[in-house]
């Protein structure tokens, strides 16, 4: 069967990067087709490399966030690496970075300037705070903007905030970048101009503050932290069953509520209790509600439970370990995993969420060495060996 290519084949990316936010934004570029030259220190490279060894002696945030790049590692402070790094950038059509605030623009590789050299290219900076105002020049790592945007506030027990355990605000920048990019290359395709694209993480993280941050600028107090609870629906939440699995369920309405009651709990009658018919009741009356569903659930295994959930048809779930996730049997059956190169040899990863029928698969490429690739990108600026040895001898390159 004919595919189409993916729909960023052709396009070239260059980004000065750590840690997650940059990098995770430019993975999704480089999994729908584009390449990405990833611009790391010759001493150490993207200091994600250095979080952990869990991947088989490799970083997992790295492994995570950088597969299907192309490494350089070079010295962007001495003249003739950040010279190689321009002319990269000259014939890129993308640029990214997260470098510390302002550290670009002593560089001269902030968007802005950028863009006004290559009025083609689309460059964007993705910082922790933004460009302006007090916290412009503040330290911005993942936990920190977790509590700045009120994420913490919201999340966790009555007795204890806690913070998401994905470093969500990392996340939430990055895909802002990523569509930022689609978005200003395709304005490009009619215009001919590329442009700035600006991300920052609280801007982002705040935008998915959503309903808490409405209901408290409108006069409403913010959802009270209720740990896997609702605080405005009851039931919803995990409950024990016999052989020491934690099912989750929600009743939305009050027919959901007559259904469980009936063909779960075996309690008809509560159906029509004035304690319990209604969700602003079962919510005043959240502990005997929950109660009751924990009683039922705890003499049930985990499968017997989700079955009789699921033929009532009450919305349920298992609260997953991670090696559950990792085999669950709905990525397994949807094909969902493939393998990935990496100097430690294959590595599990799965398909990237964007799926595009009729096109080619997402193109999953390996996850580089640090340097891997820089003798090669420099021979194809037209570099010679001998330059280059030059280069390495002085600490410039890697």
């Amino acid at each position: 069967m004919n595919t189409t290519p993916l729909p960023l084949e052709g396009v070239t990316v260059v980004a000065v990067e750590q840690a997650v936010a940059a990098p995770f934004a430019t993975r999704q570029l480089a999994d729908l087709g584009a390449r990405v030259v990833k611009v790391e220190r010759p001493d150490g490279g993207d200091f994600a490399r250095g979080y952990d060894t869990a991947a088989r002696g490799l970083a997992s945030h790295f492994v995570w966030c950088n597969r299907g790049k192309e490494s350089l590692a070079v010295d962007l402070k001495d003249p003739r690496g950040l010279a190689i790094v321009r002319e990269l950038v000259a014939g890129a059509d993308v640029f990214v970075q997260n470098l510390a605030q302002g550290a670009a623009a002593r560089l001269g590789l902030d968007a802005a300037s950028l863009c006004a050299a290559h009025p083609r290219l689309v460059a964007v900076d993705i910082s922790g705070y933004g460009a302006g105002g007090p916290y412009a020049h503040k330290r911005a790592y993942d936990m920190l903007v977790q509590c700045e945007a009120g994420l913490v506030s919201v999340t966790g027990t009555a007795a204890q905030p806690v913070k998401a355990g994905i470093p969500a605000a990392d996340i939430a920048a990055a895909m802002y970048a990523f569509s930022g990019v689609l978005a200003a290359l395709l304005r490009r395709a009619t215009t001919g101009r590329g442009g700035p694209v600006e991300v920052s993480m609280l801007d982002a993280l705040a935008e998915w503050m959503g309903h808490p941050l409405h209901q408290g600028m409108h006069g409403s107090p913010p959802p009270a932290r209720t740990g896997l609870a609702h605080s405005v629906i009851a039931p919803y939440d995990a409950y024990a069953t016999a052989d020491g699995e934690q099912v989750l369920l929600s009743v939305q309405n009050d027919r959901e509520w007559r259904r469980l009651a009936e063909q779960v709990l075996f309690r008809p009658e509560l159906a029509d209790d004035p304690d319990f018919a209604t969700n602003a009741a079962r919510t005043a009356n959240r502990e005997r509600t929950d109660a009751t569903v924990a009683r039922a659930l705890a003499a049930l295994t985990g499968g017997e439970a989700l079955a009789r959930l699921e033929a009532a048809g009450i919305a349920c779930a298992r609260l997953n370990t991670v090696a559950d996730v990792a085999a669950h049997p709905q990525l397994a059956a949807r094909d969902r995993w493939r393998e990935v190169g990496s100097p430690v040899g294959p590595l599990r990863a799965l398909l990237p969420p964007i799926t595009l029928p009729g096109s080619a698969e997402a193109r999953m490429g390996a996850v580089p060495a640090l340097g891997e690739h820089t003798d090669a990108l420099l021979r194809a600026l037209g570099m010679t060996d001998e330059q280059t040895s030059v280069l390495r001898r002085d600490g410039v390159i890697a």
